[in-house]
């Protein structure tokens, strides 16, 4: 009975063809995102991201990501982050597209204490990967949960965050 339920378990986890999926030309992503920030003290910063990503083969693409963050930690805080960078993608289920990235580029952050707004521009740069959870059978949108850290570097000094992102992929084309 046992491996009978584990088996059935299994079954509804995990896709049922194992067939390579077709590989989009390009894909568009949008969705909510957040930056935990735990150097100093520690703060979320909500808002939105977005990416394009252009497939060269089945399995590296060239992907441009942007977001925008906000949170008030005693000040208010808006930083934007924009990045490009390669994505290598792992395309043999149907359903299921997990893929990892390197990113690099700039953030600017501004920050308004007293009436008073400061701004700074730093070097961008980032790791983590996410999956692509396929939507709909003829694989046009997918569910995409993301985890990636961020850091920031300007002034000599390093700042670390973690990214969490999760959206919605329209892939367009086929290759």
């Amino acid at each position: 009975m046992k491996a009978f339920l584990l088996s059935a378990l299994a079954l509804l986890i995990l896709p049922f063809p194992s067939q390579a999926q077709d590989t989009p030309k390009a894909d568009v992503a949008a969705g909510y995102s957040f930056l935990w920030i735990g150097q100093g003290f520690t703060f979320f910063m909500n808002g939105g991201s977005g990416s394009v990503a252009v497939n060269l083969n089945d399995w590296l693409g060239v992907v441009g990501d942007f977001g925008a963050y906000h949170a008030d930690p005693g000040v208010s805080l808006t930083a934007e982050t924009y990045t490009l960078g390669p994505r290598v993608s792992y395309r043999k289920w149907q359903r299921l597209t997990p893929f990892a990235q390197v990113l690099l580029g700039g953030q600017h952050a501004s920050a308004v204490t007293t009436g008073f707004t400061n701004a700074s521009n730093a070097f961008a740069f980032g790791a983590g990967g996410g999956a692509d959870i396929g939507l709909d059978r003829a694989g046009k949108f997918a569910l995409r949960p993301q985890l990636e850290y961020f850091g920031f570097r300007a002034n000599g000094n390093t700042t670390g965050t973690v990214r969490f992102a999760l959206g919605i992929v329209f892939r367009i084309g086929r290759k």
